[in-house]
C-alpha cells in the first residue's frame, strides 16, 4: 500500500488508466484482426473496408500513448501493403 497522498493518487490513477489502455488495445486489436480476416479470406473490398476502420484507431492509440507512435505507424503500413497486393490480384 502506498504510503504518502501522492503515491495513493498515483495507484488510484494507474488503475484507471489500465481499464481505459486496455479497452483501447482491445479496439485496435479487433479492428487489425478484422482487416487480416478479411484478408486470409481473400476479400480486397472487405479488407479495403476494414483497413480504412483500423487505420484511425492505431493512431488513436499511438496518439493516446498506449501503443509507441512507429509501432502504429509500422502495423498500419503492413496492413496496407498486404491490402495493396491483394487488390492488385
Amino acid at each position: 500500500m502506498a504510503n504518502h497522498p501522492s503515491a495513493a493518487k498515483r495507484a488510484r490513477q494507474s488503475v484507471k488508466r489500465n481499464i481505459v489502455n486496455r479497452a483501447r488495445m482491445a479496439e485496435t486489436r479487433g479492428a487489425v484482426k478484422k482487416v487480416e480476416k478479411a484478408i486470409a479470406a481473400g476479400d480486397a473490398a472487405a479488407a479495403a473496408a476494414a483497413l480504412k476502420q483500423a487505420e484511425p484507431a492505431l493512431a488513436r492509440t499511438a496518439q493516446k500513448g498506449t501503443i509507441k507512435r512507429k509501432t502504429a505507424a509500422r502495423k498500419t503500413s503492413r496492413l496496407a501493403k498486404k491490402v495493396k497486393a491483394l487488390q492488385a490480384q
